[in-house]
């Protein structure tokens, strides 16, 4: 079982489990009330917990496929000025959200016990949302390249971090897990490649 900083057994999900996971969160708000959702689905009001992750009803939910910055990540403006990239991340997820349901189609469990799933607000696909507008990125890993086509549009319209420089967040975490600092573990290495 795969367990590497994130998700547990995406690498196991069939490509069908997960667009029709995404098309059920869409449908879901609209269709039947959050009391009737079944197993494994969670729907509600949520607080955003970092750029990638929600809480619905007490439930940690992981958004599937994307990664967005850490809350003390920094990236670079177009200017080479330094912004708290993670932060921008989860208070602009907040504001999209503010007081709307949030339906929820658990499609996995990550390595530390928490729901992974595509979630929805009104219609909007909320991983989606966040890497179309350059605040996440897809992660290729785990997604299969479900997020490829949005992030690809956020790159060429340079769109949030897209606009400046930024380490991918799952190089930034293995560099904080090696004893990095924070400001260290956000500059990208000379050379380094995207």
């Amino acid at each position: 079982m795969s367990q590497v900083s994130g998700v547990a057994r995406s690498d196991r999900i069939p490509g069908w489990r997960r667009l029709a996971g995404r098309a059920f969160a869409q449908l879901v708000i609209a269709a039947i009330p959050a009391s009737q959702a079944s197993a494994g689905d969670i729907a509600g009001q949520a607080s955003v917990i970092d750029g990638d992750t929600i809480e619905i009803h007490g439930t940690r939910v992981r958004l599937y496929g994307i990664d967005a910055p850490e809350h003390d990540q920094l990236c670079r403006d177009p200017h080479g000025g330094h912004y708290r990239c993670g932060q921008l991340a989860a208070n602009a997820l907040g504001a999209f959200i503010g007081r709307q349901t949030v339906a929820c189609v658990e499609v996995d469990l990550d390595r530390y016990g928490r729901s992974v799933a595509v979630c929805s607000a009104g219609k909007v696909d909320l991983a989606d949302w966040l890497v179309r507008g350059g605040l996440a990125i897809d992660w290729p890993r785990y997604s299969k390249g479900d997020y490829a086509s949005a992030e690809a549009e956020a790159r060429s319209k340079r769109s949030g971090i897209w606009n400046g420089e930024f380490v991918e967040p799952w190089r930034y975490r293995q560099c904080v897990g090696a004893g990095g600092r924070p400001n260290g573990c956000s500059e990208r290495p000379k050379g380094g490649q995207r």
